[in-house]
């Protein structure tokens, strides 16, 4: 478990399914990192990188809507397989923003990295939570995971993971108990009602989602639940009678698909959820070309959910 991070820190912690050198060298190679660095639908451009105490990593992101943000990097410390220290943010005309030690450490090859940002004050730190989040850079970790994970086998997958302020013993009946999922799972502007509920290894749902002027129906069966951090299942559109039926936006959307929830305690009353999507069974070219085209959709909704997720906690009291 990491240490508490202090009022002028930013601490992120992630658990990926790769070992310690493939994730290092995914940080550290240009030809890798291009491929994951930055919010989702960024890309990046390396002018230049001298991995070492005093080299720097020069680079410009480029927006989705055209524009660049030009960086450099500069390290202070380079442990190969173990850490990393840097100063970031910073360019030839500007000062660096924040301080970023990167702890790697891996346990049955599996590997955590521990990350903490240090700013100058606390309110620096409110102010960079709030720019992380407007650009949506937390998906960088969850980039480097679809990618690791593509590397290994091969597999298309969307990944998201956040933080809640709750234990990990309630984030599960949030996921299980019907009467507490369709509160927060529908996307923004949606309201999601259960006709059939039945959340057990082997169980299955049939659900609808609501807003104005649209109706959606799915069903859903469950292939593992192990409490309280493990929740596997399939998910397909269907009509009101439980036939088969496509996404009523995308067409071309995976006929099914299959969520991979885990919940990892970060603390007593804090709890990490990863979510991974997958299309499942037979999938067409055209099916799979849909699933990576929407990655930022699958973003925005899950994001919205989380939200949604977050009010909740509040509501019920068990954020507080």
């Amino acid at each position: 478990m990491s240490a508490k991070a202090k009022s002028n820190e930013i601490k992120i912690t992630r658990v990926y399914d790769a070992s310690v050198e493939d994730v290092w060298d995914a940080w550290t190679d240009p030809e890798q990192v291009k491929h994951w660095w930055g919010p989702r639908g960024f890309t990046l451009t390396t002018h230049g990188k001298d991995l070492r105490p005093g080299g720097h990593w020069t680079y410009t992101m480029h927006g989705p809507d055209g524009t660049d943000y030009p960086s450099k990097m500069i390290y202070h410390e380079v442990e190969t397989h173990r850490k990393l220290v840097y100063d970031h943010g910073g360019h030839d005309d500007r000062p660096p923003m924040f301080r970023v030690t990167v702890l790697f450490s891996e346990n049955d090859g599996r590997t955590t990295m521990d990350m903490t940002m240090a700013l100058a004050t606390p309110e620096a730190a409110e102010q960079t939570r709030a720019i992380i989040k407007k650009m949506g850079g937390n998906s960088t970790w969850d980039r480097l995971a679809e990618y690791l994970e593509k590397e290994e086998t091969g597999k298309e997958k969307f990944v998201i993971a956040r933080s809640f302020a709750a234990p990990i013993e309630t984030m599960f009946e949030m996921w299980t108990d019907p009467k507490h999922f369709s509160q927060w799972l529908a996307p923004t502007g949606f309201e999601m009602q259960f006709i059939r509920a039945d959340i057990r290894t082997g169980g299955s749902t049939f659900w609808y989602m609501a807003a104005p002027g649209m109706k959606m129906y799915g069903k859903a069966e469950y292939l593992k639940i192990e409490k309280p951090g493990t929740i596997v299942y399939t998910q397909q559109f269907c009509d009101e009678h439980e036939n088969l039926s496509r996404h009523p936006k995308v067409p071309a959307w995976p006929a099914t698909m299959l969520t991979t929830v885990q919940l990892t305690s970060e603390g007593p009353d804090q709890t990490r959820v990863t979510v991974t999507w997958e299309p499942h069974g037979a999938t067409t070219p055209e099916e799979l070309a849909a699933f990576i085209q929407q990655k930022g959709g699958m973003t925005l909704g899950w994001t919205g959910s989380f939200d949604k997720l977050d009010a909740y906690l509040e509501k019920v009291g068990a954020a507080g």
